[in-house]
C-alpha cells in the first residue's frame, strides 16, 4: 500500500495532528453512543506512548462556516477524556498555540470544530497551512470524512510529513482484503430500498465479485424488471431498463446475480403485520413485498458456503419491524459463523448495514464492520478518496 501508518513515523517529542471523526449522537448535551470516540482510542494512546502530543482536529454537525454554539467539540471534552484516560485541553484556532505550549506529556488538545472555518470544506490551502504551523506530523484517522477534500482532510495532508492513523489502517486493510487483492470467490449482499442511490455501486460491483445478491426494496426493482409483478411494494419502476441493464452486464463479466425466490408479503406496513410466504412471481396484486423468504434465505446461505470474501451492504429486508428482520438476521448469523469458524473474511459498512448486523447479533464476528457511510460506499463504487489519495 503507498500510505504510511503511525509504524512509519518518528513521533517523539513531536505534535502530532490527528484528523479524527467525533461526530457523536448527543441528547442534552450528553454523548448517548460513544463508538466513534472509543475507535480512535488506540491511535490516541500510540501517539501519547511513543512522545508524541496528539492535536485533534474534527467536525461536527454541518454548521457551514459559521460558529454555531450547540456544536461546539467542548461539550465533548469530558468523554474523550473519560474515554482517552487523560486531560484533554479545549481551544479555538486563534488559542491553539497557548494550549499546545500548555498541554503536558501524555495529554491531547482538541481544535474547535473545523466546519467552524469558513475555508474548510473548501478545502482552503491557507487555512491548511494555518493548521500545519501547528505540528509537525499529519496523522488521518478519520477514514468516514476521507471521501470530502477538506482544508483538514486533503489539503493538510499535503504539508507535512503524513500517515494513516490505526483506525483509518484497519479500514484500509479491511477493504483492501474485500475488493482490492481478495480471495475468491467474492460475494457481495447489497440490501435497501432504492436502486437509484446504489447505481454506481452495483456498476462497480458487478466487475468485481463473482456472486452478487440483491436485497431488499432494491430486489423488487430487478424482479419487475424481469416482468414479475410486485404489487403494491416499493419499486422503481422507471429504473427497470437500468436493472436490465446492470443484468447483462453482470452476465458479461461472469457476476451470477441472486434475486428472491419466494418472499414474505403483507398487506400494511407495521410490526406483526399478518404476512404470508409466497413465490417470488406471485406477489398478490394488493400486497407489498417486505422480507426475503426461506427458500432465498437458504440459497443465499449456499452462496456464502462457497465464498471466501463477503462485502455486505444493506438489509435483505424492512429489518427495523419483525417478521420482516428473518431473512437478514438469518443470512447474517450464518455468515458471522462462517467467519468465526475461519471460513470467510466478512466485511460490512453503511449506517443500516451496521444496524441490521448490530440487531442479527452478527457483528461481534465479522472480520471488520466500518462505521464509515459515504467514504464505504464510494470506495466499494471504485471512487478515489481524496483524503486517502492525499495520504500517498
Amino acid at each position: 500500500m503507498a500510505w504510511k501508518t503511525l509504524d512509519d513515523m518518528d513521533l517523539d517529542g513531536k505534535r502530532v495532528l490527528t484528523r479524527v471523526d467525533i461526530n457523536v449522537p448527543l441528547e442534552n448535551g450528553e454523548v448517548t453512543d460513544a463508538t466513534r470516540v472509543e475507535r480512535v482510542g488506540p491511535t490516541i494512546q500510540d501517539i501519547i506512548s511513543r512522545g508524541g502530543t496528539p492535536i485533534l482536529l474534527a467536525h461536527f454537525g454541518r454548521p457551514k462556516g459559521k460558529v454555531v454554539p450547540e456544536m461546539s467539540l467542548k461539550m465533548l471534552v469530558p468523554t474523550l477524556e473519560a474515554v482517552f484516560g487523560c486531560k484533554v485541553h479545549f481551544t479555538t484556532l486563534d488559542g491553539a498555540e497557548a494550549a499546545i505550549a500548555a498541554c503536558g506529556p501524555g495529554q491531547v488538545v482538541l481544535l474547535e470544530n473545523t466546519r467552524f472555518e469558513p475555508g474548510e470544506e473548501k478545502n482552503d490551502p491557507e487555512l491548511a497551512k494555518t493548521y500545519a504551523t501547528l505540528g509537525d506530523v499529519y496523522c488521518n484517522d478519520a477514514f468516514s470524512a476521507a471521501h470530502r477534500a477538506h482544508s483538514s482532510t486533503e489539503a493538510l495532508a499535503r504539508l507535512l510529513p503524513c500517515c494513516a492513523g490505526r483506525l483509518m489502517q484497519a479500514e484500509l486493510e479491511a477493504l483492501e482484503s474485500a475488493l482490492g487483492d481478495p480471495k475468491r470467490p467474492v460475494l457481495a449482499v447489497v440490501g435497501g430500498a432504492k436502486v437509484s442511490t446504489k447505481l454506481e455501486l452495483l456498476g462497480n460491483l458487478v466487475e468485481k465479485v463473482d456472486i452478487l445478491v440483491i436485497g431488499g426494496g432494491m430486489a423488487n426493482t430487478f424482479l419487475a424488471a424481469q416482468g414479475i409483478d410486485v404489487g403494491k411494494s416499493l419499486c422503481e419502476h422507471e429504473m427497470t431498463e437500468t436493472a436490465k441493464a446492470i443484468a447483462e452486464k453482470a452476465m458479461s463479466t461472469g457476476c451470477e446475480i441472486l434475486l428472491p425466490r419466494d418472499v414474505v408479503v403483507a398487506r400494511e406496513f407495521r410490526e406483526n403485520a399478518p404476512s404470508e410466504v409466497v413465490p417470488a412471481e406471485a406477489c398478490p396484486a394488493d400486497a407489498m413485498i417486505l422480507d426475503a423468504g426461506p427458500e432465498t434465505v437458504a440459497h443465499i446461505e449456499q452462496a456464502i458456503e462457497r465464498a471466501e470474501t463477503l462485502i455486505w451492504n444493506g438489509p435483505l429486508g424492512a429489518f427495523e419491524i419483525a417478521p420482516f428482520d428473518k431473512a437478514t438476521n438469518a443470512a447474517a448469523a450464518y455468515a458471522a459463523r462462517a467467519t468465526a469458524n475461519g471460513k470467510l473474511v466478512s466485511v460490512a459498512g453503511g449506517g443500516d448495514t451496521v444496524a441490521a448486523l448490530n440487531k442479527a447479533g452478527a457483528a461481534e464476528d465479522f472480520t471488520y464492520i466500518s462505521t464509515a457511510g459515504g467514504a464505504f460506499l464510494e470506495w466499494m463504487e471504485g471512487k478515489v478518496l481524496p483524503g486517502v489519495a492525499a495520504l500517498g
